[in-house]
């Protein structure tokens, strides 16, 4: 019997229908598979995957199939998004076992939850040299009854190996944090502590200098962003970037113009919805013309605080970008051939306007928190079309020219600059700044595409809610708000602090929410990590204190959930039936029987190194940095130290996949800067908090007070009783002298 209709996975109800008897990924499942001694099909994907949208169409849905999965396998479904320990301790297997991956996943394992064979899409029929998904059932039948002991031997000798972590994250655990008071910091000054922390901000600088000379050598200067396709958007690698351009590094401006060269690309290519707002997964083509079409809030949450953070470092001044690459003010360098130009603030700011209002019109849910994703496919009279919302034929985009009046010859101008190709349709693909003339046809046109496209089918949308894209997205439209100051994006962001803190806590954070009910497994590393950033951040821009206190708790259940024998964990360690979260009784991530067995073993420890978003371990690095910097732990401070102390090694072997720890190193090498603004609310604090939030210093930390009565976080202590506001600047353990003005404010932060 297929057990996947009352599921509150979208992905698994788009199953729930197939002639497979599919099984949730549950202690069931597993049992079954005991019972009758039979291997396992484990299909992982998610609800906006068009891969997986094409073999349920060509496979899940053959009868024949079905039946013969239901003879010989127990056949597990699983959302990669809502089980992310099970998609990664499976992908390792699937790398190890088939040297790729991706989604849709297929994996064999055995009753006791080992992988013995696995690959991705399997087409119905054989295929460039690989067979079809019906030969691949066979042939693995075939070889559980009767080389049973050699499938046995290859599973448990590929669980041991996957049982070890591939790169281990030591946290040095110190004795609990002092109340310093009022003497916030000053038993860390010492001569000891001040040479310790010079060495490790060289060894810091050195891996940062690594980094940035090997993206450029792996930088598309023609296109923009790195490597060739399939392109995906280098979030974290960008934030490292940034945060490398505001330092005083001799490679400050190469940072800076890689940074602003691959944001120009996104923003101006087909990646980049120009209608609607909002960036697609990834591009298909290495010039960023052809995207795969989904639209997945974490890739969103990742992108727009880097176009913020590109506004403010472009708008503060950036390391002269124009020394190696077309600068913010054009022009190209002697020997290099015509690139991309940098992304200007201007398209900056209206790159951000647009994603938010997409962000607020088609992913905010009721309640206030945003769904997962929107999917790749648009189904038509019951059949997938990836794209075609999104994409226009040439006779599509005269009739919108000739409804916006714009004439025939400005229509044929508007086709090629938006890359409408005659024959076929395409998206909308500038490929370049458009002039201001350009920019005027555009949004001429805009109001008569809009329309059109609004009479279309539009894909669907996974209204799940993960904790972490979530937080993500929370601490991004809270400094949005500030930066550009939109007050509406912050009142958005509180009021998804509120769903989360009261959906998504109940004493442990859920990982998981469906129409504002946390079931699901309990939150992971990534989760309490964001989250606890997320509230820091929506705490510097609000000072509502029940923020800062929340983000506390995160903080201390991170430290004593996910560090163990100084080894940092993905999930927690108390796994089992009873702590899959407040409202479920799903399998915690590592109990029950596949975790028990070793199955999930892979998916123990956590990987240092970044995919679409920044790493668990550099999301916790940041939490405890930031942490440390508001209340002067010296225990977070050496705890996010010694996360960051394999970054030279990190920097060495991937650096595009340690942006995220190597974003850390580079707030801890500045200090980080400790802003406290206080004084009595009016024109002239709001000038001081102002200056601050348009400034590029990497991880500074922001608190603002009235100065009345006690202080509300460690970082005021002692700074009230002002008549007239002033700022104090500290930074590796010394503070400067207060200022009133913004001048004198931003000649500190600079």
């Amino acid at each position: 019997m297929n057990r996947l209709a009352g599921e509150p996975s979208a992905y698994l109800r788009q199953h729930a229908h197939n002639p497979v008897d599919w099984q949730p990924f549950d202690d069931a499942a597993f049992a079954e598979a005991v019972a009758r001694d039979v291997p396992i099909f484990l299909s992982v994907g998610y609800a906006a995957c068009h891969w997986c949208h094409v073999m349920a169409g060509e496979s899940f849905q053959d009868p024949a199939i079905g039946a013969y999965l239901l003879q010989h396998f127990v056949s597990i479904k699983v959302d990669r998004e809502e089980r992310p320990d099970v998609d990664d301790a499976y992908m390792a297997a699937t790398q190890a076992l088939s040297g790729q991956g991706g989604w849709p996943m297929s994996v064999f394992l055995t009753p006791a939850g080992k992988a013995f064979y696995a690959g991705t899409y399997f087409a119905p029929e054989p295929r460039s040299g690989q067979p079809s998904f019906r030969q691949v059932l066979t042939a693995v039948q075939e070889a559980w009854t009767e080389r049973r002991d050699l499938v046995e031997e290859t599973a448990s000798d590929l669980a041991a190996s996957l049982s070890q972590p591939l790169w281990q994250v030591r946290a040095t655990v110190l004795s609990p944090a002092v109340d310093l008071g009022n003497e916030r910091g000053t038993e860390r000054g010492t001569e000891r502590e001040s040479e310790r922390g010079t060495a490790r901000s060289s060894e810091w600088a050195a891996a940062a200098e690594l980094a940035v000379s090997a993206m450029v050598q792996a930088e598309d200067r023609v296109h923009g962003g790195f490597g060739q396709a399939p392109k995906f958007p280098p979030t974290p690698a960008l934030e490292f970037l940034m945060r490398h351009a505001a330092s005083a590094s001799p490679s400050a401006h190469v940072a800076c113009g890689m940074a602003g060269r691959t944001l120009g690309a996104m923003v101006r290519s087909a990646v980049f919805d120009r209608l609607g707002g909002g960036f697609a997964r990834y591009s298909v083509s290495a010039d960023w013309s052809e995207p795969h079409y989904e639209k997945m809030l974490y890739d969103n949450a990742g992108l727009l605080p880097a176009l913020v953070h590109w506004i403010r470092l472009a708008g503060s001044g950036a390391p002269d970008a124009g020394r190696d690459a077309p600068s913010i003010r054009g022009g190209v360098p002697l020997g290099l051939p015509p690139g991309v130009a940098p992304l200007g603030v201007a398209e900056a700011r209206d790159a951000v306007r647009a994603t938010v209002s997409w962000l607020m019109a088609e992913m905010r849910l009721p309640g206030g928190a945003f769904a997962s994703s929107l999917d790749a496919d648009t189904v038509i009279d019951g059949l997938h079309y990836e794209g075609a919302s999104y994409r226009w034929t040439r006779a599509e985009l005269d009739a919108a020219a000739a409804t916006a009046a714009l004439g025939p010859e400005l229509a044929a101008e508007a086709a090629v600059m938006l890359g409408v190709a005659p024959v076929g349709s395409h998206p909308l693909h500038a490929g370049r700044a458009l002039t201001e003339a350009e920019q005027a046809v555009f949004e001429q046109l805009k109001p008569a595409l809009l329309a059109a496209r609004a009479d279309r089918v539009m894909p669907a949308r996974d209204d799940k809610v993960v904790a972490s894209w979530n937080a993500m997205l929370m601490g991004a439209l809270a400094e949005a708000a500030m930066v550009l100051e939109e007050p509406s994006w912050l009142r958005a962001a509180a009021k998804l602090g509120e769903y989360l803190m009261q959906v998504h806590w109940d004493g442990q954070l859920s990982r998981v929410s469906h129409d504002g009910h946390a079931r699901g497994i309990k939150g992971l590393l990534e989760d309490y990590a964001a989250c606890a950033n997320g509230y820091l951040t929506l705490y510097a821009a609000t000072g509502d204190t029940r923020w800062f206190d929340f983000a506390g708790e995160l903080v201390g259940a991170a430290e004593r959930d996910f560090i163990a024998d100084g080894i940092v964990l993905n999930h927690a360690e108390s796994g089992g039936p009873e702590s899959g979260g407040p409202a479920s009784g799903a399998p915690a991530s590592g109990g029950s029987v596949a975790g028990s067995a070793g199955g999930l073993q892979g998916s123990r420890f956590a990987d240092p190194f970044d995919n679409a978003t920044a790493s668990g371990v550099a999301l916790l690095a940041q939490a405890f940095t930031s942490w440390a910097a508001y209340t002067g732990s010296a225990h977070h401070r050496e705890l996010a130290e010694s996360m960051v102390a394999g970054v030279p090694e990190l920097a060495r072997r991937a650096p595009r996949s340690a942006g995220g720890l190597l974003s850390v190193a580079a707030a801890l090498a500045a200090g980080p800067v400790e802003l406290a603004v206080v004084g009595p609310a009016g024109a002239d604090r709001a000038a001081l908090v102002r200056t601050a939030w348009e400034s590029a210093v990497p991880g500074m930390v922001i608190a603002v007070w009235d100065g009345d009565g006690e202080a509300p976080v460690p970082l005021l202590v002692g700074r009230g009783g002002a008549h007239t506001p002033l700022a104090f600047v500290c930074r590796n353990f010394s503070c400067a002298l207060p200022v009133s003005t913004p001048g004198e404010l931003l000649a500190l932060l600079t």
